[in-house]
């Protein structure tokens, strides 16, 4: 009984010890922001937590609202847009933590979520890289993550696991591996990104996180999921259900992530099927629905990834 009372305490003194590293990127959403602050304030302990936000090329500098909701903030302001993958780059780079936790500017959060997190690591060792069940904001009774399968890399498509049903609690005690995380909110330890390295910054946005996760794999870590804790999601907040940044880059970066993790056999069997059938289908949509600036930009996405390499920080988009 005492040996357990010890191992208990010894794990308890474990967990008070860890501190995390909330990492947040700010693009001209200065009311969305100060939300998720005061989200974050309400349910974390400051004694425990950094938190960093990254105002990443925002037209206005908020840094004085963001400090009078939370005091403590670390604020970097970077005068260019670095996109998600380097804007969250950035503010890695600055982080204290042995945990870093990654989070949307629109989200907030629950209770118990760096607790739950932390929990996780330490129960399961081989974790790299952790999502938390996603629920949409506005509906909050709607699921929006609960995993993801694992890709098939010919035609670059998976499924999200519980996407759009109704949360009635299936999920409240599942943990697993899972085949990728979210970007909206993830967790990960500062020493495994020596061997994992950082996010791709040429994404610049959309698939980075799906990259990352690859790499995470690579590196011999596992992708996981707990629906123990939650967090709310302001799905498309930034750039809109659709639109000619979003059409641009989830087809540009499409091809690019087949590019950078699947053989050169894939590649050009993907590369096939992505413009004879998928972008041709979505041309014609476009087409169909009167949007030529959508054909324009998914025309420009595609034709990126053949004038440059796999590695290259050319956006071939103008922020």
């Amino acid at each position: 009984m005492t040996s357990v009372l010890i191992f208990i305490s010894k794990r308890l003194l474990l967990l008070e010890m860890k501190i995390i590293s909330i990492i947040t990127v700010n693009f001209n959403q200065p009311l969305v922001t100060i939300d998720f602050l005061k989200s974050v304030r309400k349910y974390t302990s400051r004694e425990k937590v950094e938190v960093i936000l990254v105002d990443n090329g925002s037209k206005e500098d908020h840094n004085t609202a963001f400090l009078e909701v939370y005091p403590e903030l670390k604020y970097i302001r970077s005068e260019q847009n670095l996109g998600f993958a380097g804007g969250n780059n950035l503010g890695i780079k600055q982080a204290n933590g042995e945990f870093l936790l990654l989070l949307n500017n629109d989200t907030e959060i629950t209770g118990n979520l760096t607790e739950i997190l932390l929990q996780e690591f330490e129960t399961n060792p081989d974790i790299g890289i952790i999502s938390p069940l996603l629920l949409y904001f506005e509906q909050p009774e709607m699921i929006q993550y609960a995993g993801f399968t694992e890709m098939n890399y010919l035609t670059c498509r998976n499924r999200g696991i519980g996407n759009m049903e109704a949360d009635y609690g299936q999920f409240d005690n599942d943990s697993r591996e899972t085949g990728y995380c979210h970007g909206a909110a993830m967790m990960c330890r500062r020493k495994d990104l020596e061997v994992v390295g950082l996010m791709a910054a040429q994404f610049f946005l959309y698939y980075e996180e799906l990259d990352w996760c690859e790499q995470f794999k690579k590196a011999g870590k596992k992708i996981w999921f707990t629906g123990k804790t939650k967090v709310y999601h302001k799905e498309s907040i930034s750039v809109g259900k659709e639109s000619i940044i979003k059409t641009y880059f989830m087809t540009r970066n499409r091809l690019l992530f087949i590019r950078r993790n699947t053989s050169l056999f894939n590649t050009i069997g993907f590369a096939a099927y992505y413009i004879l059938f998928a972008c041709t289908k979505q041309v014609l949509i476009y087409l169909s629905r009167g949007r030529l600036d959508l054909v324009k930009w998914t025309v420009k996405g595609l034709t990126w990834n053949f004038t440059n390499s796999k590695n290259s920080n050319k956006l071939g988009f103008k922020i």
